[in-house]
């Protein structure tokens, strides 16, 4: 069933008030790809009455008061995407389109959701049950962050929202919990997963330099960035504290990561894969052409690199689901009407991060001296694509299902680790799981930069290819690899440009439109350099590009289809 969004279907269901809210910045999509959505249905699997507010109308009561009042708490959100990031490009040019929205004109998600709905809230119901933030939006904000598109420093969105809880990473224990306890009146403070604002800082918990000090020391801004990214470890994080003004910011270490088990339940749920009937008027929604046949396998990526927003949100252990689980949904969408026969995507936020982790990590906690995969792979990950090979064999078999891709992207150095299934699982992907092309994202060609970004170095990048390309010649398929590729992350200059538009040319052989302008996003190293100008790793400053249209000409020479300048100045890679 889906989640009620109107007062009838309360009514249909017997239920006389709700225990919780739901507001979205995205329209209502019922689909396992939705965070409000599976957290409106673990509340639901759990006895609680809920219901959802998608994209409400800022300007009026008509939206927002449509369902009531809620008996425990608003579970407030912008989304599956940062609002600013939904609305702005990286040059901060106004997007016009808007995958999660019906119709797709990008109209209807008003900029820092998450605090507009707040106050919109606060507006109609005054002295309301707690608002309880969460999603990407709330999570990557919630601590003191710079934000690119006002170029400041803002504090955590819990003091801007003037919320009562975050419940930040992939918040379903801790929602639940929470519920739990303000249903019956208990104390919430010590639930893991949560911040909250406090007239008193936390005494067993570390304290980070105050907001007002990070706002004239970028070097403090770095000390307290590292002290928060390595306090994200479910088994050996503890709790921090953090003076905003008068008032301070109370940050639980993180809820334990999910299990298989708790993983394969949540899944199995009944999601109808479908947006809502009440705002299909409103016309389409995009993002379900991807998502309405595609399978998430697992969560979490342990690849760490340094612009990407999942190590804080989602975290650097990865969760994999049963391969029975699996199979199950798979069965379950080749039973859907307009089901075509394919799935467009079986993966993660990494293709290849399925069925194996560090097993010290997974008893002892993330180390804190070093990373899984950079400069090189630990010993202790030992990667073993086996289960995912099986996994892809059993799906094949399903008789409904002509073609399973992988649309994911796949991190090759993780791959070429594997010694005894790299070959295999290539040549499974090259005859069974692409269409023409396979995504790779190398990000970069320099190896000073890919430094910086926490990614593999091009010999690495070469090696995939070389082997890509042999066994795609050897099953007689025509396939190709497409690129992506990123201008402008702190560090890079025009030289840097120069050298990886040659490399691209004359190495990979390719002319490629798969360019992204780095993006600042809240709560990454990588956000973190653009700010300060330094290297928090090395502490020694480095170049970062600001001028929003010098970073649009860089972008433009790595697309342009003309080589002859690079041939000239660099001549042969080597």
């Amino acid at each position: 069933m889906f989640i009620p969004t109107t007062k009838e279907e309360i009514n249909i269901l017997g239920w006389n008030s709700l225990d919780v809210i739901l507001v979205t910045g995205d329209s209502y999509i019922d689909s396992p790809f939705v965070g409000v959505s599976i957290i409106g249905k673990v509340l639901i699997k759990e006895g609680f009455r809920v219901g959802i507010i998608a994209q409400p109308d800022i300007n009026s009561e008509k939206d927002i008061t449509r369902l009531g009042e809620p008996d425990l708490f608003w579970g407030i959100t912008g989304g599956c995407i940062d609002s600013m990031v939904a609305n702005y490009t990286a040059l901060k040019k106004k997007r016009k389109k808007d995958d999660y929205t019906a119709g797709g004109h990008n109209t209807r998600r008003p900029d820092r959701a998450v605090i507009v709905y707040s106050n919109l809230v606060r507006k109609y119901f005054k002295n309301t049950k707690p608002l309880v933030l969460g999603g990407i939006e709330a999570s990557l904000r919630r601590i003191p962050h710079y934000d690119y598109w006002s170029n400041r420093l803002r504090k955590s969105i819990i003091f801007d929202a003037k919320a009562d809880y975050i419940i930040y990473g992939m918040g379903e224990k801790t929602t639940v919990e929470l519920a739990k306890r303000l249903r019956n009146g208990s104390d919430t403070k010590d639930i893991p997963g949560i911040c909250y604002i406090s007239g008193k800082p936390q005494e067993a918990y570390i304290e980070l330099y105050s907001y007002s000090d990070l706002l004239y020391d970028k070097n403090a801004f770095i000390e307290m960035f590292n002290i928060f990214y390595k306090n994200n470890d479910p088994v050996k994080a503890k709790g921090i504290y953090q003076k905003h003004d008068t008032r301070y910011l109370i940050h639980n270490p993180p809820s334990p990561y999910i299990s298989s088990q708790e993983l394969d339940a949540i899944y199995d749920m009944d999601f109808e894969r479908d947006s809502h009937p009440y705002y299909k008027k409103y016309g389409l929604v995009r993002a379900l052409d991807t998502i309405k046949f595609s399978i998430s396998t697992h969560r979490g990526c342990y690849g760490e690199c340094n612009f990407c927003a999942i190590s804080v949100h989602e975290g650097t252990t990865v969760s994999w689901r049963s391969e029975k689980s699996i199979i199950r949904e798979a069965k379950r969408i080749a039973e859907l009407p307009d089901f075509k026969g394919y799935i467009l995507d079986a993966g993660g936020p990494t293709a290849n991060m399925y069925g194996f982790e560090c097993e010290k990590k997974l008893s002892r906690g993330k180390c804190t001296n070093k990373r899984c995969m950079y400069p090189t792979i630990c010993s202790m990950l030992k990667p073993d694509h086996e289960k995912q090979l099986n996994l892809f064999k059993g799906l094949r078999k399903i008789k409904e299902i002509k073609k399973i891709f992988i649309s994911s992207g796949i991190r090759y150095d993780l791959l070429l680790e594997d010694k005894k299934n790299c070959e295999n699982y290539l040549k499974e992907i090259i005859l069974h799981h692409i269409s023409g092309q396979l995504k790779i994202a190398p990000e970069h060609t320099e190896d000073r930069i890919l430094h910086l970004m926490g990614k593999p170095g091009s010999k690495e990048l070469i090696e995939f290819v070389d082997k890509f390309y042999r066994l795609t010649e050897a099953a007689g398929k025509d396939q190709y690899l497409t690129y992506y590729f990123m201008v402008s992350h702190p560090g890079c200059n025009e030289e840097d440009i120069n050298k990886m538009k040659f490399f691209i040319s004359n190495k990979l052989k390719v002319n490629t439109e798969q360019v992204q302008i780095f993006t600042p996003t809240p709560s990454t190293y990588s956000t973190l350099m653009y700010y300060t100008e330094i290297n928090p790793f090395g502490k020694n400053k480095i170049y970062v590009e600001k001028n929003l249209s010098e970073k649009e000409r860089l972008k433009k020479i790595i697309t342009s289809k003309n080589t002859w300048m690079h041939r000239k100045k660099y001549g042969r890679v080597k």
